[in-house]
Order: C-alpha cells, then sequence, then structure tokens
C-alpha cells in the first residue's frame, strides 16, 4: 500500500490505526515488566500512537502543503518510535516481550510515508 503523494486513504488510516493499538498493547506490556523504565516505555507509546493521529489529521489537509507538513509530522513520529523499540531490544531490556512484529510494522510505515512526502514536497 502506499500513498503515492497524495491524501492518505481509508486503508492506510486504519493500518496506522492498528498499529497505534499495537503499541499501546507493548506499552501495557512493557510497563509491568519489572524493572523497565517507565520514561521509556512512555516515550515509546507517545511517539507509536502519535503516528496514526498525525495520518487522521492529515485528512483534513487544506492544500498539498499542509498535507505534506502533516504527514511529515507522522514520519518523524514513526522514526522516533523505531528508535525506541530497537533501543528496547539492543539493551535487552524486555526481552521476553515480543517486538519483532511492531519493528517490522513500522520499517514499513516509515517507508511509506518517506515515499509521500518526498513525493509532496517534489510535485
Amino acid at each position: 500500500m502506499q500513498l503515492a503523494g497524495r491524501m492518505p486513504d481509508q486503508a492506510f488510516t486504519e493500518r496506522t490505526f492498528a498499529f497505534a493499538c499495537q503499541v499501546v498493547r507493548v506499552y501495557r506490556t512493557l510497563s509491568r515488566t519489572p524493572n523497565f523504565p517507565i520514561g521509556i516505555a512512555r516515550q515509546l507509546l507517545h511517539a507509536g500512537t502519535s503516528v496514526g493521529a498525525n495520518v487522521e489529521e492529515s485528512r483534513a489537509a487544506s492544500s498539498k502543503r499542509d498535507l505534506a507538513a502533516r504527514l511529515g509530522i507522522a514520519l518523524r513520529e514513526a522514526r522516533e518510535t523505531k528508535y525506541w523499540l530497537r533501543l528496547i531490544v539492543a539493551t535487552d531490556l524486555a526481552p521476553d516481550v515480543p517486538l519483532g512484529e511492531a519493528l517490522a510494522e513500522v520499517d514499513e510505515l516509515v517507508a511509506i510515508l518517506t515515499t509521500t512526502v518526498r513525493r509532496l514536497r517534489q510535485g
């Protein structure tokens, strides 16, 4: 699924909503993990849920420039989410929490949003 430099369709909006739900579930698991730094869990929650919120907001964009700006924010939040997930894995903070699916999904979201924002800013 690609946006190809246009307004996000309902399917992409639903996909980013499903990702936000996945992040909430990961957050809940992390917050119950003994000795897990709650600040990192909160950062992940904030960034991960913000992706979908900003994609939803972009559906009401008033211009191509506004759309690029809103999706650009979603892209930054997706990259931040990827950072927190990678940090958790790299530091072995939650070895029993499966994060592979969330990492794979955020990689795809970053790729889609990068292409879309680039095309919107070029055209």
